[in-house]
């Protein structure tokens, strides 16, 4: 086998390759028929909407509980557990998908009579999930031994701590939707549409959607026992605020049941009916609920609560989620706010750091980006291997050093690579040099011995280029063609921004040719112009790009709302653009 040699990468330097989405003209015109908006239909179609029953975003259209597997014999195991007046503890996880779905456990069970507390591991010191180290701390939390350990957001690969666990005699529930290994826990129950066997049709529910089932679960399990009435039993239809800002924030796919959830929430924000947390956080980002949408979800909310998680404890980000006091809620907002700066500015040092190692002799560079440092932020590497790998376009991992003298490295990949496979696949030539690893095709986080560096970057670059068949990859932006000049308007934009867009369902991006009547620089790095396209004429601006654009440009961007002195115009947001051909 050739040696592998690392290739000198000095900046990403290749263009984008713009692509339109293929379009699904009977689907469109079945959509419009069933009275949806014609450009609506036409986007909706391009992604896979075939029917108008599929964009059905009330509560009646949610997939029922009874479809989750385990799902009803948890529900008998906690209705049995809440009868018995057993005490409950929830293991959360400390992303905000793992934060809100310990929040809508909390709140839910609560309003259930449980009694129940929670347990957030730190990822600095007992490292992530159900690990026998924090059931150790659950033995000893401050609110009691408890009978029952829930996990939420994790737990499927958590074999050993669920023995460590009966071994202690404490009984464990499963709430999790990561993929499963070989060999699953020894749990009371596992719920997890992505477990073998599992015919749940959405296989992309959230942490904080399965839990959120389970919970409709359990009410519809204490209404057969006669707790409740037929039809009562505490409103978690309430709780949809939390569903959709964990669900947007881990970026599953937005098929139709996941869009629901979130529709359902942002629906409660627009109206103001929110939990004083998310009230809260909305303020301290200086965003309008009245407005709410994905994007505030997964860009203004979700990294604040993040940044508990990353810098600190995570606990602080699940209380703001469970307090009705508005003044508490402002308080810890405020500090998640802190956080989330001080997060920004370690992360831009260490990028800063990065780029600079990479643009030193002998980069690490090939198919893939690997930098490590070993005074850098454990809780940051996956950000700024995220920004590394915008920057080169490859799948990319960042380490940084552990007190236990290992390596943490969290990844982030591209569409043309699964990164948990190429992982596997390394673990499995390379045995004992990866402690552990897990995630999924996007994005994946490993502990790796010290020593054994330099072997896993070789290893993982020559996994890439076999499982992907490529040593080089290029960026594309899949565009919706061009835009009708009749939904070029203020209106139409309003309109798309109320709609759910996200991963595997994404912001609506158009493509046409424009002539440039102005163009200057705002803050000496936006681009700000006028463009003219027939007798159209828009505000444009392309952020964080500086160079002056020719005359005729071939444009991809999205059409957004610009509110200005009361008055509501038409705005492009340019996501590339480049010289017109012909």
């Amino acid at each position: 086998m050739a040696a592998w040699q690392p290739r000198r990468v000095e900046k990403m330097v290749v263009a984008p390759k713009l692509s339109n989405r293929p379009a699904n003209h009977p689907a469109a015109q079945a959509l419009e028929a069933a009275g949806i908006h014609p450009l609506l239909s036409r986007l909706w179609a391009a992604r896979g909407v075939m029917r108008a029953s599929d964009t059905l975003l009330k509560w009646s259209a949610l997939i029922p509980p009874t479809e989750l597997t385990h799902g009803e014999h948890a529900a008998k195991v906690l209705a049995d557990a809440l009868q018995a007046k057993k005490r409950l503890l929830i293991i959360a996880d400390y992303d905000c998908d793992g934060a809100t779905a310990c929040a809508v456990g909390l709140r839910a069970l609560r309003s259930m009579g449980a009694i129940v507390d929670f347990l957030v591991p730190n990822r600095f010191e007992t490292g992530y999930g159900l690990s026998p180290a924090v059931v150790d701390l659950a033995v000893e939390h401050p609110a009691g031994k408890p009978d029952i350990l829930i996990t939420v957001d994790n737990g499927i690969a958590s074999v050993d701590g669920v023995q460590a666990a009966r071994l202690a005699g404490m009984d464990v529930v499963i709430t999790d939707h990561h993929l499963p290994g070989d060999t699953l826990p020894d749990a009371l129950a596992i719920v997890n549409p992505n477990q073998p066997g599992c015919g749940f049709p959405s296989k992309n529910l959230a942490g904080v959607g399965v839990i959120f089932y389970l919970m409709l679960a359990l009410r519809a399990e204490l209404r057969k026992r006669g707790v409740y009435p037929a039809d009562g039993g505490p409103r978690l239809d309430n709780l949809a605020d939390l569903v959709a800002l964990g669900t947007v924030a881990d970026v599953v796919k937005l098929d139709a049941n996941n869009r629901l959830l979130v529709t359902q929430g942002l629906q409660k924000m627009r109206s103001g009916r929110m939990q004083a947390g998310l009230r809260a956080l909305f303020a301290v980002a200086a965003r309008e609920p009245g407005q709410a949408s994905a994007f505030d979800l997964g860009f203004a909310l979700g990294p604040r609560i993040n940044a508990a998680g990353r810098l600190a404890d995570m606990s602080l980000g699940i209380n703001c989620l469970t307090t009705d006091d508005e003044g508490v809620a402002l308080q810890l907002a405020r500090e998640l706010d802190g956080m989330n700066h001080e997060r920004r500015a370690i992360e831009t040092t260490m990028r800063e750091e990065a780029l600079a190692a990479l643009e030193a002799a002998a980069p690490t560079i090939g198919a893939t980006v690997c930098v490590y440092n070993p005074d850098w932020h454990q809780g940051v590497v996956g950000l700024v291997a995220s920004r590394l790998k915008e920057t080169y376009w490859r799948p990319t991992l960042a380490f940084a050093r552990s007190d236990a003298g290992e390596l943490r490295g969290s990844g982030r990949s591209i569409p043309d690579v699964h990164l948990r496979d190429v992982l596997d696949l390394v673990s499995k030539r390379h045995p004992g040099i990866i402690l552990k690893f897990g995630g999924h095709a996007m994005a994946a986080g490993l502990t790796l011995r010290e020593d054994a560096y330099d072997t896993f970057i070789s290893g993982f670059d020559l996994a890439v280029k076999e499982l992907s068949g490529k040593d080089s990859f290029e960026p594309i932006i899949e565009t919706d063609g061009s835009l009708e000049t009749g939904y070029a308007n203020a209106e139409v934009a309003g309109l798309l921004q109320q709609q759910v867009w996200g991963a595997g369902f994404p912001a609506p991006i158009f493509r046409d040719t424009f002539h440039v009547r102005q163009q200057r620089l705002l803050k000496d790095k936006h681009l700000k112009l006028n463009l003219e396209r027939g007798h159209q004429r828009f505000d444009a601006i392309w952020f964080n790009h500086a160079d002056m654009l020719p005359e005729h440009i071939d444009v991809a961007y999205r059409l957004d709302q610009n509110v200005w002195n009361g008055m509501v115009t038409a705005q492009l947001i340019i996501e590339y653009a480049c010289a017109a051909q012909g």
